[in-house]
């Protein structure tokens, strides 16, 4: 919940400006979607459950659609953890999404009493499995976000996140969805981004805090090879 149109505006013109192989998407608040640029990607950071109805301040994927939004996160640490959604209410967003043409990025990753409880790769299984829909028809994106680690300026090491997304990896294998892309998110800046996405089965990078200014988010992105 950061930002307005003018810090949008120097946003896309600063990343206009650099050159990439690599695809730019920015996951903007509601009120900011709408932008159309020719080299960045534009999503949301969530989207209603409920197709529409009666649900005061919701948004739908119906909606975000029709801003030409291509892309919605689902069920990022902060929803989880402020707004107490569960996997199925994930699944079901993830559903809503894929029906209106929307690439959900959907969020999966353990707690810090889970992970001391030596749960992690049971709670990455288990929320792969319960978010992904059963039927996906469409694109979809994995990231794998140590909640223990968001915000608090803690990087799991390079060995925990390999585990990490190995497991994810296999389990999308085993689902029949092998070859989906799996981002990495926590604690992503320039000096080790690049040791991040080097790591077998990490596809991209799901930044956070280092996204809103164009001088912490582009030497990320020219970083990552």
């Amino acid at each position: 919940m950061n930002g307005n149109r003018s810090i949008l505006h120097e946003m896309i013109t600063e990343l206009q400006k650099i050159t990439t192989e690599n695809k730019l998407i920015l996951c903007l608040p509601y009120t900011l979607l709408g932008q159309h640029t020719e080299n960045i990607a534009i999503g949301a950071q969530d989207v209603s459950s409920h197709e529409c109805g009666a649900f005061t301040g919701e948004v739908s994927a119906e909606m975000i659609a029709e801003t030409g939004a291509k892309y919605v996160i689902v069920g990022h640490s902060e929803r989880r953890t402020y707004h107490g959604e569960t996997n199925d209410i994930v699944r079901t967003k993830a559903q809503m999404a894929l029906k209106h043409g929307l690439t959900p990025i959907i969020c999966v990753g353990e707690t810090m009493d889970e992970k001391r409880s030596g749960k992690t790769f049971d709670v990455i299984t288990a929320s792969v499995r319960e978010c992904v829909p059963s039927d996906v028809d469409g694109d979809i994106i994995i990231a794998y976000e140590p909640r223990w680690a968001i915000g608090a300026g803690i990087t799991p090491t390079y060995q925990e996140i390999a585990d990490a997304h190995k497991v994810i990896a296999d389990t999308l294998n085993y689902m029949g969805i092998g070859g989906t892309p799996v981002l990495y998110g926590a604690s992503v800046k320039a000096s080790n981004v690049a040791d991040i996405v080097a790591i077998q089965n990490v596809d991209g990078v799901l930044v956070g805090g280092a996204s809103l200014k164009p001088q912490d988010l582009i030497p990320i992105i020219e970083s990552a090879k």
